[in-house]
């Protein structure tokens, strides 16, 4: 008999502010296409990230990830480097990379990859606003 698979969550708030642009853009082209996001002075965000980790129940401690571990994977690797930061000038994951949702979700799922245990599914939700989330993988 296999052991039950359970999800697990977690969920995390953190506050950072960026601008939607690209390098190789006029000012204006930025403004048609990213709107009040490509503001010149940049603006920020309540985002709220929801981790959903898959795995099977240990039959030794009944958990399927210890929280204790899951939650300081996210102070690290979430919380410590983007909270109250400006995404497109104190965090080098996006120095050539546009800090949209969509990016951001992708690069905080990676960072998070990296440290989790290959044996357990991991899904992520990033909320920017209360009506506007991205999920990865989808």
């Amino acid at each position: 008999m296999s052991t039950p698979k359970v999800a697990v969550y977690r969920k995390i708030n953190f506050n950072a502010a960026h601008k939607l642009y690209r390098k190789d853009w006029s000012t204006e082209k930025n403004k048609e296409v990213f709107g009040l996001c490509a503001n010149e002075n940049y603006h920020g965000h309540n985002y709220r990230l929801d981790v959903k980790v898959v795995g099977e129940i240990d039959p030794e401690t009944g958990y399927v990830i210890d929280l204790t571990e899951l939650k300081e994977i996210l102070q690290t690797e979430v919380h410590n480097r983007f909270d109250h930061q400006n995404l497109n000038l104190d965090c080098l994951e996006f120095k050539d990379l546009n800090p949209t949702g969509e990016n951001i979700v992708v690069v905080i799922y990676n960072l998070i990859r990296a440290k989790l245990d290959a044996k357990y599914t991991l899904q992520i939700r990033l909320y920017e606003t209360e009506r506007n989330y991205f999920e990865y993988p989808s």
